[in-house]
């Protein structure tokens, strides 16, 4: 082979390799601040959100972040971040551009979205939008259910890798490590696939003041539920919701025979 078919082979195969894209579909949720101390409505309703400071998940942020890397090192394509809730969420789809993401989708309703409907309401989207890999929180502060993401999977068909410590996309494959009881444990499967994120996987940036004028110019695309021929209407109703008894105050005992006393009889725990 001449070195002119060389050259010409050598630029075909780095144009093809430059061609495969790879699509990040990042979910983020919009819940009460972590600094804010949660209070229950005087019904037991629910939470009093009026006038409550909100923010991204943190899971979420991680998420997000994670997948700007993999962007910034030339691993991924684009990555677009994606909320179901009120209007109001789309502060939360800027935040996730103000870090990086290059567009966002709002899925917009005032219903009370369980981790089912979101997880449907994802599939649609996944349908739409072909993402090769979804990186998500594994759960989201506010109802702790850490469902969303393994339902998506199932709904999908796609393999999964929770609670990830670390990603590395390449050849088609998804490498993650992540924390389980006894250590970390390392997989390897096929792409497209869900990943759910740990908090060690990394430290989200903070997003600068330029780039957070960047995000208000970057598209914001809003759909309903029923455009995406989705039900979200509950399944689960909640019947009350209480805050956690008051610690009472310490004992201080006389020896070892008076503790373990207590800790039998009183607290019961031997």
């Amino acid at each position: 082979m001449g070195s002119q078919a060389r050259l010409e082979k050598h630029k075909e195969s780095k144009n093809s390799h430059r061609s495969i894209a790879l699509k990040i579909l990042v979910p983020v949720k919009r819940v009460v601040d972590y600094n804010v101390k949660v209070r229950v409505k005087a019904d037991g309703s629910g939470v009093d959100l009026a006038n409550v400071k909100m923010s991204m998940n943190p899971f979420d942020e991680i998420a997000v972040e994670e997948a700007v890397r993999l962007k910034e090192a030339g691993v991924a394509t684009e990555v677009v971040a994606v909320s179901c809730g009120v209007a109001q969420c789309q502060e939360t789809l800027r935040t996730a551009m103000a870090i990086g993401a290059d567009r966002g989708i709002l899925v917009e309703t005032d219903a009370e979205l369980q981790p089912l409907a979101v997880a449907k309401l994802l599939k649609a989207l996944c349908d739409k939008e072909q993402p090769t890999v979804v990186i998500c929180g594994k759960q989201a502060i506010d109802d702790d259910a850490n469902q969303t993401g393994q339902m998506l999977a199932a709904l999908m068909g796609w393999p999964q890798a929770t609670f990830a410590s670390k990603v590395a996309l390449a050849d088609g494959k998804a490498t993650v490590t992540r924390e389980i009881d006894g250590g970390l444990e390392t997989l390897e499967m096929n792409l497209p696939a869900v990943v759910t994120t740990d908090l060690r996987l990394n430290e989200p940036r903070y997003a600068t003041l330029p780039n957070i004028m960047k995000a208000k110019k970057k598209p914001l695309e809003t759909v309903k539920p029923a455009d995406l021929s989705i039900d979200v209407a509950p399944r689960l109703a909640t019947i009350k919701v209480s805050e956690p008894a008051k610690r009472s105050a310490g004992v201080i005992v006389a020896d070892v025979a008076q503790l373990v006393e207590k800790l039998k009889n009183e607290a019961k725990v031997i």
